[in-house]
């Protein structure tokens, strides 16, 4: 992975992980806000059974006789209220009332009335915070090890007519009861922060993308639509990803500030260092007028393989980076790959026998894809003379071609001394290149590169291995037509 993939891989992670912090501090504190809003409610209701309950005062002695009747008409009240989409059909309060010593003489609630008649709750914090004249309030489990049986208590004084606290009521509601609020509320905040979050990483991409290419990728994609013989979707879809594919990578760059000539430029000005210098010292030393014949000759000789090599390099330079500048093939039609390959054969058999070479054809399947012929021949011209490099003198290289329902696959083999391990991972990379056996020179090192560039414009991928039994195999994988 580059350093600038990282750099935006590294701005993205930023991105996300702020979403995501805030959208934890945000569903985290919905369970909070129903619970204040649930507890404001119950003060009201409570001071509401306190008020009630002070009209059947006798003296400084509370008469629950009529909460019980109240509160079983109550829980029996058959409704359906719809609340934001969620439903609630029944009333879910307890009410229990104690003395002034604390002692529980009323207790209803849905499930069990007056469970608790009779027991001193002067140690709850309800209870004795009202009795002392505070606010009481208080959330306990009915089972202490089931968080879901947690019950918010909200008290309320009972006074007589001196203003004096004869008793305490409180009324409780199970936090169950609206946790389903809770629930809904956070998976609705998880799925808006996160489609909202999508939708501004996306809008940003394509802000970004048509600020790098403005109008590139839209002419791009009706360029190639107007190639295919049929707009079929599986195709249309999957070219269209490879165009945000291809604009989001040029929008990496320009956020981490790449620029693609000055990349080329600097690499292309360390490769031709060398013959550069090689020309440069020949030059000097011709300059001696007392130079035998066949030493300038030799140095002739010399300036002349070296400027070859640097048009070489400079050709191949300029023809990768107009390759790499494409989104869609510019000439693509159905391409049949067998006789493309016995072309390819036949011409390289030349070259090969002047080695003491010869090339192999199996062709055990005749597929058709859907490409440029000129830009196949070429990558497949590449890996040939890659082959004819490092095979070994009276060796056979074979060039075989195979298909499945879905991809053809075209295989260069030739059984020279195969990949060291250091260069496993380095073989496709621009002006990497590996010492050819015998006289140890090396290529320009654009050629796999140029390979694996064609076979991605073509939605497919070229790899090299080492083979089993010795030698490298090449092996360049195509979608079939369909």
């Amino acid at each position: 992975m580059s350093r600038r993939t990282r750099i935006f891989l590294g701005i993205l992670a930023i991105y996300v992980a702020g979403i995501a912090l805030l959208l934890y501090r945000v569903v985290g504190d919905i369970d909070p806000r129903y619970r204040e809003s649930a507890e404001e409610s119950l003060v009201d209701t409570a001071n509401l059974m306190a008020s009630l309950i002070e009209q059947d005062l006798r003296g400084d002695t509370i008469d629950p006789a009529r909460l019980g009747p109240l509160l079983q008409t109550l829980y029996a009240r058959q409704f359906d209220a719809e609340i934001y989409g969620l439903r609630k059909t029944r009333v879910d309060l307890r009410v229990y009332v104690t003395d002034a010593d604390g002692r529980v003489i009323f207790d209803a609630d849905r499930a069990r009335t007056g469970r608790h008649l009779g027991e001193n709750f002067v140690e709850w914090r309800d209870v004795r915070y009202t009795l002392d004249g505070l606010y009481g309030a208080r959330t306990s489990r009915d089972v202490a090890s089931d968080p879901a049986s947690s019950v918010m208590y909200v008290a309320a004084p009972v006074l007589n007519r001196a203003h004096v606290t004869v008793g305490v009521v409180s009324v409780g509601k199970p936090v169950h009861s609206f946790g389903k609020f809770v629930q809904d509320a956070r998976w609705r905040t998880i799925w808006v922060g996160v489609g909202s979050g999508l939708a501004l990483l996306v809008l940003a991409i394509i802000v970004s993308v048509w600020l790098v290419r403005p109008f590139g990728l839209v002419r791009d994609y009706l360029a190639w639509t107007r190639t295919q013989p049929r707009l079929r979707p599986g195709p249309m879809l999957h070219h269209a990803v490879a165009l945000l594919r291809a604009g989001a990578h040029e929008m990496r760059d320009a956020l981490t500030g790449r620029n693609t000539a000055a990349d080329h430029v600097q690499t292309l000005t360390h490769e031709i260092k060398s013959p550069l210098s090689a020309i440069r010292g020949a030059a000097e030393l011709l300059e001696d007028p007392d130079m035998p014949a066949t030493t300038r000759a030799h140095f002739l000789d010399n300036i002349t393989r070296e400027t070859q090599r640097i048009q070489e390099i400079v050709d191949r330079m300029m023809e990768l980076t107009a390759l790499e500048s494409r989104r869609v093939l510019e000439h693509a039609g159905a391409v049949a790959l067998a006789p493309l390959l016995e072309e390819l054969a036949a011409g390289h058999q030349a070259a090969a026998a002047a080695r003491g070479l010869r090339i192999e054809l199996a062709l055990q399947a005749q597929p058709v894809v859907w490409g440029d012929p000129f830009l196949l021949r070429r990558a497949v011209s590449n890996l040939l003379a890659n082959a004819l490099d490092f095979a070994p003198a009276g060796s056979a290289i074979a060039l075989d071609l195979q298909a499945d329902t879905r991809q053809a696959r075209i295989g260069v083999r030739d059984h020279g001394p195969g990949i060291p391990e250091y260069a496993r991972h380095q073989v496709f990379e621009k002006f990497y290149s590996l010492a050819r056996p015998g006289g140890g020179k090396k290529s320009t090192g654009l050629g796999l590169a140029f390979v694996r560039e064609i076979a991605q414009q073509h939605g497919g991928q070229a790899t090299l291995h080492n083979a089993t039994g010795g030698g490298a195999l090449a092996t360049l994988v195509l979608p079939l037509r369909r």
